[in-house]
């Protein structure tokens, strides 16, 4: 057995390799919808032993297998509901981490369940804008500047496990898009101010929408000194925004909105709270994935929408309603995909199906003790505000 250990992030993403492995690169090698008959094939044989999982952003020839589909808090709960030896993630590197946090242990604190992750190299652009080194020096000059009373660190979802644990370590938690609200008002019964990590513009829309002006709130750069503030907007700052964003989200402008609003007057635009600030000052709703599907599902029949979040929802979205009258299309006609959900496909899967079937788990991801202790209390933590 061979193990990479990344001792930044307290991180193993542990092989288990033999002889008779099955090569990925065959499996690559494979057309299109070749490999549907094998991964239904594989998990015939191993049954409920294994649970897929897809995050809402994965292509739909991976989400035809999923046992459950969410966001990545409701995918990374249901693999501690379910009594599955294998968790297959199909979604991204925290994803998965996350549910080796949350996985059912036995007493010595030994996993009962084993997550994988078809393709170790689906990431998240946004998770990788806060290193933990980062994090860590940005407290260490927060410190020297007199700014860490009466903070509370808190991370969005979409951050690695040590960020997580960074923050349980020091009395704060995490949140989701759908109750970062909550987590904010948590944190501020318990402290006087925020530093939240690593998406800005949720921090942003959140502050903005509690009724905090965009000059309580500051941008900390993590490659400038000092984040590139004084001591004085330091200590005054009721917000400190880490400097990161989701490059999906990020595209949307809020040209796109007005350019909707000309050719369909009637027209919903609905968002993500990871778009920019004035994209969301201009739409009519904003809201998680999980909302946006709601709002959709919910409307009268004849409503046009306009969402700005990922396309490939989107156009699932757009398949799942045409039926019942409503029309769906994405805000960016470019389209925005995820291109590091994207990389996980149907041949990642067959490849990762039909290793366990032979006795082989390929791509497991673990997260180190220590950092599975805080990470897990953050979490906790979060479930106190939902």
């Amino acid at each position: 057995m061979s193990t990479t250990t990344l001792p930044e992030q307290g991180l193993m993403t542990t092989a288990q390799c033999s002889l008779n492995e099955h090569n990925l690169d065959d499996y690559l090698a494979m057309p299109d919808h070749s490999a549907d008959a094998r991964i239904r094939a594989a998990r015939e044989q191993l049954g409920q032993r294994v649970m897929i999982l897809g995050h809402h952003y994965q292509r739909d020839e991976v989400i035809a297998f999923a046992d459950a589909t969410g966001d990545s808090y409701k995918l990374a709960q249901a693999a501690t509901h379910t009594d599955a030896e294998f968790i297959v993630f199909c979604g991204v590197h925290f994803m998965a981490e996350s549910a080796d946090v949350l996985a059912r242990r036995d007493k010595q604190g030994n996993a009962l369940q084993q997550v994988i992750l078809p393709d170790l190299n689906a990431g998240c652009s946004m998770a990788d804008m806060a290193e933990i080194s980062q994090v860590e020096a940005c407290w260490e000059q927060l410190e020297r500047a007199g700014a860490t009373q009466g903070l509370i660190p808190l991370t969005y979802m979409n951050s690695t496990a040590a960020i997580k644990a960074f923050c349980g370590e020091r009395g704060g938690l995490v949140c989701t898009s759908s109750n970062a609200r909550k987590a904010f008002e948590w944190a501020f019964a318990r402290g006087e101010r925020i530093l939240f990590l690593p998406d800005q513009h949720l921090g942003r829309n959140t502050g903005f929408a509690m009724g905090f002006e965009r000059d309580e709130m500051a941008v900390w750069d993590p490659w400038m000194p000092q984040g590139g503030l004084s001591i004085p907007a330091l200590q005054q700052a009721r917000i400190l925004l880490w400097k990161g964003h989701c490059s999906v989200h990020q595209r949307f402008l809020p040209g796109h909105v007005d350019t909707m609003r000309e050719r369909y007057p009637e027209i919903q635009v609905i968002v993500h709270p990871e778009c920019r600030w004035e994209v969301c000052q201009k739409a009519d709703a904003v809201g998680s994935t999980e909302q946006l599907i709601r709002m959709v599902e919910e409307a009268e029949p004849g409503t046009i929408f306009a969402v700005g979040t990922e396309i490939h929802l989107v156009n699932r979205l757009a398949r799942r309603f045409a039926t019942l009258g409503k029309r769906v299309m994405t805000l960016d006609e470019t389209g925005c995909l995820c291109t590091t959900m994207y990389r996980i496909s149907p041949q990642h899967l067959a490849w990762a199906l039909e290793n366990l079937v032979a006795g082989q788990v390929v791509n497991r991801i673990t997260v180190s003790p220590t950092i599975r202790e805080w990470a897990h209390v953050a979490l906790d933590r979060m479930l106190e505000v939902r």
